[in-house]
């Protein structure tokens, strides 16, 4: 099984549109597919718990997990939870697991729980607006992906600077995420 997390600096940057065209790239991986939403502000309803795991079944919901159905993933699972309630979840994500060909995650928190086989975290947006989970696990990454106009740019040329030494950095091509080279990378990368 190959497990894939796929994480980014901050909202908007493209995560929902590299894990979908890693999916539609690769379809014969069968993908269960993740989203965590660590920032759930929502009170729950009576009954639930402070964590909400569900399934998408329709992949034209118009959701990011819809997105990625419609990419071709067999499964679309969305985790939502207050920031800090991930250990909460792990037991329900770990029988996912269990019950999955390949995987792939739009986390960065999930890496605190585990260690996927390949992690990309994908840069874009401001850089002041960094999430701290993605400033955490930057030197975990395997490949940084960002359009390439930023990765030129003074303030991104400094973040880049903090990657352990041989991290590739990969461009990305909005609206083409998923690029050949990154297929290429990925695969070799989980031995395909």
């Amino acid at each position: 099984m190959a497990i894939i997390v796929v994480g980014g600096s901050s909202r908007n940057v493209g995560k929902t549109s590299v894990v979908a065209g890693l999916i539609a790239a690769m379809p014969q991986l069968h993908w269960t597919a993740f989203k965590v939403t660590p920032h759930w502000h929502e009170e729950p309803s009576a009954g639930e718990g402070p964590v909400d795991l569900s399934e998408e079944t329709d992949p034209n919901a118009g959701t990011d997990t819809a997105r990625f159905l419609a990419a071709g993933a067999v499964r679309s699972l969305w985790v939502r939870l207050r920031t800090g309630d991930l250990a909460e979840v792990m037991p329900h994500i770990q029988t996912e697991l269990k019950q999955s060909e390949n995987v792939i995650f739009e986390s960065n928190s999930i890496l605190q729980f585990l260690q996927p086989d390949l992690y990309l975290t994908v840069l874009g947006g401001d850089p002041e607006d960094f999430k701290q989970s993605a400033k955490l696990y930057l030197a975990l990454a395997d490949a940084v992906l960002a359009p390439e106009n930023w990765i030129k740019s003074p303030a991104w040329k400094e973040i880049l600077r903090r990657l352990p030494q041989g991290t590739p950095v990969l461009p990305i091509r909005p609206p083409l995420y998923v690029t050949k080279e990154l297929q290429k990378f990925v695969r070799e990368q989980i031995g395909l």
